[in-house]
């Protein structure tokens, strides 16, 4: 919530801090230093965590030529899609293939994950990331 109302400009990060001072707050206060306005939705909010506590160098919204904004691009190299039930509608997938075939083609790799994968089973995601991340490293 703290970023979406960061992101849109309702706050700054430096209100919640204020409302939170003191020893008892400093975990509440921790949290905070994870808000990246970068996320284009809860999805993409929850993966980028899940792969920031691994170790996973991410940034959120990248561009890429002939491509569009990914998601998530970890290690500078590998495109992370995160999709949502419309990206099952057949248009949508013709575009998520020929979007995947370019960034593939500039030399990236791209995974697709699903909400399944990242609310009910991110350990599963992230272990598997991890393997393909330790290809190249």
């Amino acid at each position: 919530m703290v970023e979406c109302a960061v992101a849109r400009g309702d706050m700054t990060i430096g209100v919640p801090r204020d409302r939170l001072p003191g020893k008892r707050n400093g975990r509440a206060r921790a949290v905070l230093d994870w808000v990246d306005t970068g996320a284009d939705s809860l999805l993409e909010t929850l993966a980028r965590t899940y792969f920031r506590q691994a170790g996973i160098s991410v940034q959120a919204q990248v561009y890429l030529e002939s491509v569009g904004y990914v998601d998530l691009l970890l290690d500078g190299w590998l495109v992370m899609e995160l999709d949502g039930r419309h990206h099952a509608e057949w248009k949508q997938v013709q575009k998520d293939h020929r979007r995947n075939n370019e960034s593939v083609r500039q030399g990236y790799t791209a995974l697709r994950y699903y909400y399944a994968d990242v609310v009910h089973r991110p350990d599963v995601m992230v272990a598997r990331v991890l393997q393909v991340l330790a290809r190249r490293r």
